[in-house]
């Protein structure tokens, strides 16, 4: 180990850049394998998933809305009932 160290100094390349290089170049082997994996959804999948997105979008919105209400109402009747809203 010691012996390649010394051969990397004596060649004018710093074990740091090598190391680096090395781990790009393996970074960018795992990429280009993680993306061979890549599948694109099917037009059915993504109408399918997009109406699921807006319809709970919908859904949370109004649970919220209620909650609102609710938490607004009870602030309110709160600040009635200690004076400080006439």
């Amino acid at each position: 180990m010691a012996k390649a160290a010394i051969t990397n100094i004596e060649q004018g390349i710093p074990n740091r850049a090598l190391g680096f290089v090395t781990r790009s170049r393996d970074f960018l082997r795992d990429v280009r394998a993680e993306m061979r994996k890549v599948v694109t959804p099917s037009w059915k999948e993504v109408q399918s998933t997009t109406l699921v997105v807006v319809i709970s979008v919908f859904i949370f919105a109004g649970f919220f809305w209620v909650v609102d209400a609710i938490f607004g109402n009870a602030i309110h009747w709160l600040y009635t009932w200690l004076g400080a809203v006439q």
